[in-house]
């Protein structure tokens, strides 16, 4: 049996999809239905790996779905990707030469497949995320405070202030 090994780009509204060694490329759409796609066809070449890329989100959905079915999937840090494509020689870019590299860092180095954080974990992680996302407001409002002279500015930023702190607490 052939060991398959896909690399997917996501990007916001679509997949880019290359398979290797069979060089078979597709595109699907980033939504409910383009992932369904996407998992009827890798369910037919049952790959040994896919590897994507940390997109900030927008991998999530498609890495849950493949994992619940079974599909060993494995997420690596963009750099990762970057430094593999430059040690190659590949520098030029394009979502379908990324899904490429991708798949060719997949056969090349297997990253190892980690289980799906529970929903639990997930929930707490999109928390932690939003107080540092918070914090970080904080911070440049207290910033831009101490800088402003015009009154009625000061006010509306201390209001906001006010506004981050409580949505701190809350979040705590």
């Amino acid at each position: 049996m052939e060991r398959l090994f896909v690399g997917i780009d996501v990007s916001k509204d679509r997949l880019d999809v290359h398979v290797r060694p069979t060089d078979e490329s597709f595109v699907v759409a980033g939504d409910e239905a383009g992932i369904a796609a996407l998992l009827a066809r890798l369910a037919v070449v049952a790959p040994t790996l896919v590897v994507l890329e940390a997109t900030g989100g927008y991998e999530a959905a498609v890495v849950a779905t493949l994992a619940h079915a079974g599909v060993p999937v494995a997420v690596v840090n963009p750099r990762q990707i970057r430094d593999f494509a430059r040690a190659t020689g590949q520098l030029a870019k394009s979502d379908t030469l990324d899904a490429r590299v991708i798949a060719r860092f997949a056969e090349t180095v297997q990253p190892s497949v980690r289980p799906l954080a529970s929903d639990q974990a997930q929930a707490l992680a999109e928390l932690v995320a939003r107080r540092r996302q918070l914090v970080d407001m904080l911070a440049a409002e207290t910033n831009r405070s101490r800088q402003a002279r015009n009154r009625a500015l000061q006010k509306r930023i201390q209001a906001h202030m006010t506004w981050l702190s409580r949505a701190i607490a809350d979040l705590e």
